[in-house]
């Protein structure tokens, strides 16, 4: 697929130091461990129940799936050696290679079967499966506890997999990079939430040997690793929610990698060690407003949610304070029918009085008491909710409270559709627009989680989900995104992009599109 990079100006702040937290373990062996903090607490060690991008990196390194995508931005092989597709794009028949589970058992096809149906059972409420598996035959009656089996996944014998689907669906390799798709060992794992080393068994060039809490997480290189043992003996993952202690962590040289805040980026020019080491790395990202319609009545009326759009100074947010870019549209810059020619929603103070006032609700007026709710320990997401609740009390007159809360808990709040109003992001899973527009806003998707419905909307996305992969499917996609930008479905502020530091002894480290690639071919200097 085509991939656009962005030539990119950046900026590192220097800070001080903070308190160490690492394992005397991981310290002693410091030359041969590899260190990259976590901002926040995982919220899973399960891959069926990853939402986040943080927790998808890390579990990546424990576990596999059939297929990934490889540093071209193109679907490669992973724990499937080959494919074909058969039935006019309705059935996938792969090839398992020889692998083995952490335990030292040797993958079967069937491992992949009982992992999906594991993974769709309702009684561990994976919040993700049949959004990302749900175009498999059987499975929707596998989620609904209609049916103990997948009928469309079987396994003739222990090196093919057939997987069926509903329609032919051009993404549908992309959808099983996800995490959900990744086979684990069912004699350890079970039906109940992933959660200890012990029952963390999957393929991956990791194992884990230790997770405490709010602490540290701890991996071990897998010397039987399908595709060479890695050239690092262990991969800790502290977690420090403090980004000055980040950031001095990574300036003393305890940290090997790191992710910076956007406001830690104003000072990079004067930091001549620091600068050098700054990388970009592009994502395919949409910070946003959420509005949910069935837990804030006056966003079932259009006028309103535009008028919400019209009071932000989104601009001013992206330029001033997150020093990313504009967004335009849903589909971000990188995604193939993306356009970044979009005009935003203007930011227009009288226009949204004037929405306001003909919907009922003259200078804010009767709007109910609302709370926007941000993800805690990320700076950025409380600038744009902060930036946002300014703007409304100003702009239309109604008082909006920011709130944060622990991220686990607000993936389940909104899952349970419970938050009214919201800021946050989606980072693409694959790079297809269906990722962006039918995944999270059809009617009914399980993605959908503020209530948005446009039968026009869902007629189109329909139409180009089960389309050949072409412009003309590009073209849909667009028609129907213009659709969600007119319905204001939801509010688009900037588009994604990580800045990261990376020590020099740290070599051999794979980007794609999508991010950080597993460490499993990093080395260390001296």
């Amino acid at each position: 697929m085509d991939r656009r990079l962005f030539p990119i100006l950046f900026a590192v702040l220097a800070a001080g130091c903070g308190k160490g937290n690492f394992s005397a373990k991981a310290n002693a062996a410091a030359g041969s461990t590899l260190r990259i903090a976590i901002h926040t607490q995982p919220t899973t060690l399960d891959p069926a129940l990853v939402q986040d991008v943080d927790t998808g990196d890390l579990v990546q390194n424990i576990y596999e799936g059939l297929v990934a995508y490889g540093e071209d931005n193109k679907i490669k092989p992973m724990l499937a050696e080959s494919w074909t597709v058969e039935d006019g794009g309705k059935t996938y028949v792969f090839k398992i290679r020889k692998a083995k589970f952490h335990n030292g058992r040797e993958i079967t096809a069937g491992d992949f079967k009982w992992t999906f149906e594991r993974n769709a059972d309702p009684k561990l409420r994976s919040p993700i499966t049949l959004g990302y598996l749900g175009d498999i035959v059987g499975i929707k009656e596998r989620g609904e506890g209609k049916a103990t089996e997948i009928s469309g996944v079987t396994a003739p014998d222990d090196r093919t997999l057939r997987i069926t689907l509903d329609k032919p669906r051009p993404y549908f390799l992309g959808k099983l990079t996800y995490p959900c798709g990744f086979v684990l060992a069912k004699e350890v794992v079970g039906n109940t939430e992933i959660n200890s080393a012990k029952t963390s068994v999957g393929t991956g060039p990791f194992t884990l040997a230790e997770y405490v809490p709010a602490q540290q997480v701890d991996l071990k290189s897998f010397p039987d690793y399908w595709d060479g043992a890695p050239k690092i003996d262990r991969y800790v993952r502290p977690v420090i929610q403090d980004a000055q202690a980040r950031l001095g962590k990574f300036r003393n040289g305890e940290l090997d990698m790191l992710t910076l805040e956007r406001q830690d980026l104003a000072a990079v020019d004067s930091d001549a060690k620091l600068k050098p080491q700054l990388r970009a790395q592009p994502r395919p990202a949409i910070y946003y407003l959420g509005m949910n319609q069935g837990a804030y009545a006056p966003f079932k009326d259009k006028r309103v949610r535009r008028a919400f759009a019209m009071a932000v100074d989104r601009k001013k947010i992206a330029d001033d304070l997150v020093g990313l870019p504009l967004a335009g549209g849903l589909v971000p810059v990188g995604v193939p029918g993306s356009r970044e020619d979009l005009a935003p929603i203007p930011y227009d103070p009288e226009g949204a009085r004037a929405l306001i006032a003909q919907a009922g609700f003259p200078g804010g007026k009767g709007l109910p008491a609302l709370t926007i709710h941000y993800r805690e320990g990320r700076p950025d997401s409380q600038l744009l909710a902060v930036a946002a609740a300014q703007d409304l009390e100003k702009n239309i007159g109604l008082k909006v409270q920011p709130r944060s809360m622990e991220w686990r808990s607000f993936l389940e709040a909104r899952n349970q559709e419970k938050l009214p109003f919201y800021g946050a992001s989606w980072y693409g899973d694959y790079l297809d627009p269906q990722n962006f527009l039918s995944f999270l806003l059809r009617t009914g998707a399980s993605e959908n989680h503020d209530g948005y419905s446009n039968p026009a909307f869902d007629e189109l996305v329909d139409q180009g989900d089960t389309m050949e992969e072409g412009p003309d499917r590009l073209r849909i996609y667009q028609t129907a995104e213009d659709i969600l930008l007119d319905d204001t479905a939801r509010i688009p502020v900037y588009m994604g992009r990580d800045m990261v530091l990376v020590s020099p002894r740290l070599q051999g480290l794979r980007y794609n599109l999508l991010g950080t690639m597993p460490m499993s071919k990093v080395t260390l200097a001296p």
